[in-house]
């Protein structure tokens, strides 16, 4: 399968919004590509990158030499395309005569070619970019681009390439979902084990795809009786499963990162459990009988070796939810209670204080719930989840049996204050904008978003951006103080590293509020006080 199969797909995958064509266009591709190339290609698909072999700059630099263009006209044209990749590839003449991508395979692109660049010189490398550039057609240079500058993103879903992947091997989509968990690596031994019958073999390390609630539509009493409902609070932590096979023991995050070495109070705690355990649950800080302010737990993320200090002024426990194996048996497709009776029983057998079970919330009705759920800033929790007490325990986010019901997200009103344009197929659209509060009679920023508008509305704003344009910053456009936006967040910290001395936590645009001038904006005083909200 040559690197130009690649590419078609690609292509094939990037006109296209239709999800049945995106997934046969994988089904085909996978079904006829070599183990080596399908391998490297469900790492990109994925959404797996390579480390960044050239910057972006050097590109820019490169085809000035390679096209001819002076350098600000190469600056212009990817100040209003967005992507250096795409920038590059347009720019440059789609002479070439080559049908065959040097009659590589796309293994071989990436192992022979590309990952060496990162030994070579400055020189060295130029050379060969310039030369695959005059041998590559337009699609091509594109791909090749975006491979080099560790900026490979495809518009599919992790869950449309594990469904493409079930289709070519007749395997569930658990299945696969499962073995793409953990260590996969890009090899044609991991692809054809991929594939490979199901013998209900897993390596010791690998954790099992994470169950998602979906955000409850309309009112919880919809969801009917509340005795069949399983109530725990959603604490603000980072979400993890717990892997204890083969005496050794294993932490992964929701985002598949093996968190080796940064909680060893949870490891040491994890050797008083049995082989073959496995614990869904949450990572937090703690004290007391309270949870800590997630930017404590923030402290310790970033630490391979905490130090004594850093274990006791920013003490971590694990709140089990869930236990999804034990003593090397599946239990997912046990029920919820079943499931949460044997863990109930094994948390306490192992007799610890690093691994705690998450209390079920008790109610008489859903009145007397959602009482409690009015409490939940002030327990410094975002609100309830809910579970289906017969529900299995399944991959992904599948609606029906497991319902998040938040508490209403913190809201201030900003100032538009700059643009930028948005990544992928949104690259020519100024779709990232920073938002600014007032400060005394300055303006400062206070947050950055680029959801929440619809399309019309990103349109619409595009081109009063372009037309209201005061100064450039490369890619960055200082606009006009005009325009107010309501936006939302769902927390906020102190922060030294922002002029505003705040940071907000997943800001997104909740609705443009042109009913409102530039002077009715919140101040930052205003924003400071929602600090007294989060902070215990």
């Amino acid at each position: 399968m040559r690197m130009r199969d690649f590419v078609e797909l690609y292509t094939r995958l990037d006109e296209t919004n239709a999800t049945n064509e995106k997934v046969a266009a994988m089904v085909d591709y996978f079904s006829s590509a070599a183990p080596d190339c399908a391998a490297w290609a469900v790492h990109f698909l994925t959404g797996e990158r390579l480390k960044r072999l050239v910057t972006g700059r050097d590109l820019r630099e490169w085809v000035v030499e390679a096209s001819g263009y002076p350098p600000w006209l190469v600056e212009e044209s990817y100040s209003n395309v967005g992507d250096s990749a795409e920038t590059i590839a347009l720019l440059l003449d789609d002479d070439s005569q080559s049908d065959e991508y040097g009659g590589l395979k796309l293994q071989q692109w990436i192992e022979d070619r590309l990952l060496p660049l990162r030994a070579l010189d400055d020189f060295k490398r130029k050379a060969l970019v310039l030369q695959w550039w005059r041998d590559l057609p337009t699609p091509g240079r594109f791909v090749l681009n975006k491979l080099m500058t560790g900026a490979m993103r495809v518009g599919v879903s992790r869950r449309l390439v594990i469904r493409a992947l079930a289709q070519v091997s007749d395997l569930d989509t658990a299945v696969i979902a499962h073995r793409l968990m953990g260590r996969w690596k890009p090899t044609a031994k991991a692809f054809k084990a991929l594939l490979a019958e199901d013998d209900g073999e897993a390596e010791d390390s690998r954790p099992y795809p994470f169950f998602l609630a979906s955000p409850i539509d309309g009112e919880p009493e919809e969801l009917g009786d509340l005795q069949d409902w399983h109530c725990e609070w959603k604490w603000d932590g980072i979400r993890a499963q717990l892997i204890r096979r083969g005496g050794e023991t294993y932490i992964w995050s929701r985002g598949e990162e093996l968190l080796e070495g940064r909680f060893p109070e949870i490891e040491a705690a994890a050797e008083t459990l049995p082989d073959g355990t496995v614990i869904d649950g949450e990572l937090l800080a703690w004290e007391g009988e309270a949870p800590l302010p997630f930017a404590r737990l923030q402290r310790r993320i970033g630490r391979l070796k905490p130090s004594e200090k850093m274990l006791v002024e920013h003490p971590v426990f694990l709140l089990a939810y869930d236990l999804l194996e034990q003593q090397g048996e599946d239990l997912r497709e046990s029920t919820l209670d079943a499931r949460r009776k044997r863990l109930l029983a094994l948390v306490k057998e192992a007799s610890q204080d690093r691994i705690r079970l998450s209390i079920e919330v008790i109610a008489d009705d859903w009145n007397a719930l959602r009482a409690l759920h009015d409490e939940s800033r002030n327990r410094g929790v975002e609100g309830f989840i809910l579970k289906r007490r017969c529900s299995p325990y399944r991959t992904g986010r599948v609606r029906g049996d497991w319902w998040k019901w938040k508490v209403d997200p913190f809201t201030i009103d900003a100032v538009l204050l700059y643009a930028q344009p948005g990544s992928g197929r949104r690259s020519n659209l100024l779709t990232d904008y920073t938002f600014a509060v007032w400060d005394g009679e300055a303006l400062v920023p206070v947050a950055k978003a680029y959801s929440g508008l619809e399309n019309r509305e990103i349109e619409r704003l595009d081109k009063w951006i372009r037309r209201n344009t005061k100064e450039r910053f490369g890619p960055v456009r200082s606009v006009e103080v005009k325009h107010v936006f309501e936006i939302a967040f769902e927390g906020i910290n102190a922060s030294s590293r922002h002029k505003s001395g705040v940071a907000l936590r997943f800001p997104r645009i909740a609705r443009w509020r042109e009913e409102l001038t530039v002077k009715d904006a919140d101040h930052l005083d205003q924003v400071k006080q929602l600090l007294h909200a989060t902070e215990r």
